[in-house]
């Protein structure tokens, strides 16, 4: 009998995150939950991953540990199986403003945790797909529409750690792609999630509808619908692309 996908979560316990355990849980996936600070919220969103009649692990992680990033795979590994898939959605972006007023303690955090983070969960799972004999895989990181827009006076430093995500993506793809390893990225526009809130701008979602030719916010669950399909067997001739679900912003 052919292995469950199973799929390690990064960020996985709210927004785009929670909506994407959730979506793989019903597309038939067992996921490894990572979360950072949210204990309660990650078990919930275990709690729905079970009631699909999916295994799930809950791991708290802080991806640019590279320590925690180990444990993370192991813990998957240990009580779901070789990891077959992972979703890099664990981001940051600090406070809303121009460079000029961001602070180096925030500029360190968000690449810390966008670009670091990304490259030590993408670097574990190379050595998990591809070691042993084994290959084949998924990897779809969560990139946003701000890598080619630049953010001016929102977040520019978030804005260039995405567009590396990007630059990452597309050599990694072609790194893995004769280990039958694929890697692909979601390119987020504004979508409603608790995000802007930690921005310090809760109704910004909202708000910026308006320059969006769809003329509303994304759905988290519309993003967890366009990282499904890339991690499952429909994509399999799809690697080193970067997919805007972004209303058309």
């Amino acid at each position: 009998m052919a292995q469950q996908p199973v799929t390690v979560v990064t960020g996985g316990s709210r927004g785009i995150g929670a909506a994407t355990c959730l979506r793989l849980a019903a597309d038939g996936h067992d996921v490894a939950v990572g979360y950072v600070r949210d204990e309660r919220a990650a078990e919930g969103v275990a709690d729905g991953v079970r009631a699909a009649g999916r295994r799930c692990a809950v791991v708290r992680v802080d991806t640019s540990v590279e320590s925690e990033v180990d444990g993370l795979f192991e813990r998957a590994e240990r009580e779901l199986g070789p990891v077959t898939g992972l979703v890099n959605n664990a981001a940051v972006t600090g406070p809303l403003g121009r460079l000029a007023d961001t602070s180096t303690d925030d500029l360190r955090r968000v690449v810390d945790v966008n670009l670091l983070g990304t490259l030590l969960c993408c670097r574990r799972a190379a050595r998990s797909m591809t070691g042993g004999g084994r290959g084949g895989g998924a990897i779809v990181n969560v990139s946003s529409a701000a890598a080619s827009i630049g953010s001016p006076g929102e977040y520019v430093h978030y804005a260039a750690t995405k567009a590396a995500v990007d630059a990452l993506t597309l050599g990694l793809a072609k790194e893995l792609g004769p280990d039958g390893v694929r890697v692909n990225a979601v390119a987020p526009g504004v979508i409603d999630t608790e995000m802007h809130a930690a921005m310090g701008d809760p109704g910004r979602a909202a708000r910026m509808a308006a320059t969006t030719p769809l003329r509303r916010p994304g759905d988290p669950a519309e993003i967890a619908a366009a990282i499904a399909w890339l991690l499952s067997p429909e994509s399999s001739f799809t690697t080193g692309a970067v997919l805007r679900v972004s209303g058309g912003r």
